[in-house]
């Protein structure tokens, strides 16, 4: 899961922006990385009414939230240096007993943080040994995928759905990218034949629907489990924190499934629509895919003792849930088990596992080495904790109530329906201009209150919150995935544009509806 196209700098980016866009990206980190210490400032001294705590707490949220809109500096950066502030001018609970250090990087205690660990040593472990591409391969190897545009294009949707559910948006698309390169490159002679047109693959409809797939389909598939994406843990440690109600993966799986699958299928029909293909059918094109997968050999050692861990991973992760489904939520066992099998620990006992299973006994060669595990993404476990520390404060020193009744008396929303879709669009809107993790820990704590003070139940509103923070299709800067497609050449800025709005409005809606039927159904509300 490696750092680079995750929290690039302007210099990290310059190869893949166009001048304009790379004049655009200069002004607005420039403008962000004064305005913010200016705002802190400011706010610091302002007559506003509020505690003292709270004061300084709301100067030094709005001096991150500036950093992380403008992306002045790398986002987890700014995430500790935030709590760093928040220690130094003692932006606190004013009765909290502990000092100020240990009440702020307490957040890094939370066994979710080493679900993150877990989670991410085992996805190393897949893209370490190939198990991420044998798995696409094997997808694309099935009878008649290959041979048409439409069923490729919907087959790489489905590979990146898939695997954006267990290892992270950014690690699917960057794994399925190349796959999808080497794919247009060989066929689009092909494709560009049997059209009678131009075989330059960059101008390829074809090319465009399938790296658009590529990155879209990661973000709706990072929904379906709590480890899919870094937001669902935040939102979800949010929201476990101020209403007291446990999801357990099960229970997130069981919520976000259809809503997965409703997108999915909508995304599937309306990107082909918006990106028709040149041609319906390649010849050729199995013969490509046949050869791809039988270069992979068979599968290794390695790859085996992956899956082992995975699958004590996911078993144990779902395990409680179907428990607590067969005997009911009060019953004494299940209790019992969903404290025992905690995620986090359940992810640390599969990760060890693949430094305790050999793939070379003798030479005590094991499944993944310390320095292939430290590659993993530290800046989104980073970010995770600093944003957890400085949503707690929100809550703790009660500047979000303050904040989300003030939203709610001005905004006039009072009805669960209103205040759901206002979080979902507002979650939306900022994911296409900062990190989806930036965008959760900002609009998570602040829904929340406002839900509160109208007397409707928070979890829904945040929940939806959590899921459009995560979608962002409109702009290359958006997320990960999309920077990663559009740097293929094959997506016109104005194709991606036109289709990310389109999916960004029919993703609010769908969001809205399905997490308020669906948490109703699963019994989490």
């Amino acid at each position: 899961m490696g750092q680079g196209g995750t929290y690039a700098t302007l210099d990290e980016q310059t190869e893949s922006l166009s001048p304009k866009e790379e004049r655009f990206e200069r002004g607005r980190r420039t403008i962000g990385l004064f305005l913010g210490p200016a705002l802190l400032l400011l706010f610091l001294v302002l007559p506003l009414g509020l505690e003292p705590e709270q004061q300084r707490l709301a100067a030094v949220f709005l001096f991150v939230i500036t950093w992380w809109l403008t992306e002045a500096i790398p986002i987890p950066v700014t995430a500790f240096l935030g709590m760093a502030l928040a220690i130094v001018l003692n932006a606190v609970p004013a009765d909290a007993e502990d000092p100020a250090a240990d009440v702020v990087f307490g957040a890094f205690a939370s066994s979710t943080i080493f679900l993150f660990i877990g989670g991410f040593i085992i996805a190393q472990a897949m893209r370490v040994h190939g198990l991420d591409r044998r798995f696409a391969f094997a997808v694309l190897s099935l009878p008649g995928v290959a041979g048409s545009t439409y069923r490729t294009i919907i087959a790489f949707g489905v590979i990146s759905a898939l695997l954006s559910a267990f290892i992270s948006n950014t690690a699917a698309a960057a794994m399925l990218f190349p796959i999808g390169m080497g794919i247009v490159g060989s066929l689009s002679k092909m494709v560009a034949e049997q059209a009678d047109g131009d075989r330059d693959p960059n101008r390829l409809r074809f090319g465009t629907a399938l790296m658009l797939m590529i990155a879209y389909a990661a973000s709706i598939g990072g929904l379906l489990t709590p480890i899919g994406s870094p937001p669902n843990l935040i939102g979800r440690e949010f929201i476990e924190q101020a209403t007291d109600q446990r999801i357990t993966f099960f229970d997130w799986v069981a919520t976000a499934a259809p809503i997965v699958l409703v997108m999915f299928l909508i995304l599937s029909v309306l990107l082909i629509a918006l990106n028709r293909p040149e041609v319906r059918r390649i010849e050729g094109a199995e013969e490509y895919i046949a050869e791809q997968r039988a270069g992979l050999g068979s599968m290794s050692r390695g790859e085996r003792n992956t899956l082992v861990a995975f699958g004590v991973a996911v078993t144990f992760w779902i395990l409680p849930g179907i428990i607590g489904l067969v005997l009911g939520d009060d019953a004494k066992f299940y209790e019992q088990v969903l404290d025992r099998a905690d995620e986090g620990v359940v992810a640390l006992v599969a990760a060890s596992l693949l430094f305790v299973l050999p793939v070379d006994w003798k030479a005590r060669k094991f499944t993944l080495s310390w320095s292939e595990a430290v590659q993993i993404d530290w800046g989104t476990i980073l970010l995770f904790g600093s944003g957890i520390a400085l949503g707690g404060l929100l809550a703790d020193t009660g500047l979000a109530e303050v904040v989300g009744s003030n939203l709610a008396e001005t905004l006039g929303v009072s009805q669960l329906l209103t205040i759901t879709l206002l979080a979902t669009v507002v979650a939306v809107v900022i994911s296409e201009t900062t990190s989806n993790t930036a965008s959760v820990s900002i609009v998570v704590p602040i829904v929340i209150p406002i839900a509160a003070s109208a007397g409707v139940e928070p979890l829904i509103p945040a929940l939806a919150a959590v899921f459009g923070s995560s979608y962002g299709f409109a702009l290359p800067v958006s997320t990960p995935p999309n920077a990663i497609v559009y740097g293929s050449g094959m997506v016109p800025i104005t194709k991606m544009v036109r289709s990310g709005l389109v999916f960004d409005v029919i993703g609010a809606v769908t969001i809205v509806a399905g997490v308020s039927l669906m948490a109703g159904v699963v019994g989490l509300v």
